[in-house]
């Protein structure tokens, strides 16, 4: 076997969905992600060294939660500015953790978080 090394890639998470045009398009034109891969039923996206892959499939994946990290809480701020039409919740502070988030929905039901730490944390290295 043979091992490819994409620089800095270290996996990627997949969803089945019943909506792939209309789950890239959301997530590309409304959370910003870009498109990295397409194949002939799955199309993988990017945000930094986040990749979501997402396949077209008879049945959805909804479980679980996508969370977006962000710098600042301006960017929280401004991400729920453009998807307040969208979201479950306002932006809180939830000092268990030290974050500052607000909660979504995508077009299929999946949860997705955009949050920001708001204490120092380290980088993480590849």
């Amino acid at each position: 076997m043979q091992l490819l090394l994409v620089s800095g890639l270290a996996g990627i998470v997949f969803f089945r969905t019943t909506l792939l045009q209309e789950i890239v398009e959301f997530y590309v034109s409304e959370v910003g992600m870009h498109v990295w891969l397409e194949e002939e039923d799955c199309v993988i996206l990017s945000h930094g060294n986040l990749l979501l892959g997402f396949c077209h499939r008879e049945t959805p994946e909804v479980d679980g939660m996508i969370t977006f990290f962000y710098p600042t809480k301006e960017d929280v701020d401004a991400m729920y500015d453009m998807l307040s039409h969208i979201a479950t919740s306002k932006p809180t502070i939830f000092e268990k953790y030290q974050i500052y988030q607000f909660f979504a929905q995508d077009p299929e039901g999946r949860a997705i978080e955009f949050q920001s730490f708001l204490r120092p944390i380290e980088p993480i290295g590849f």
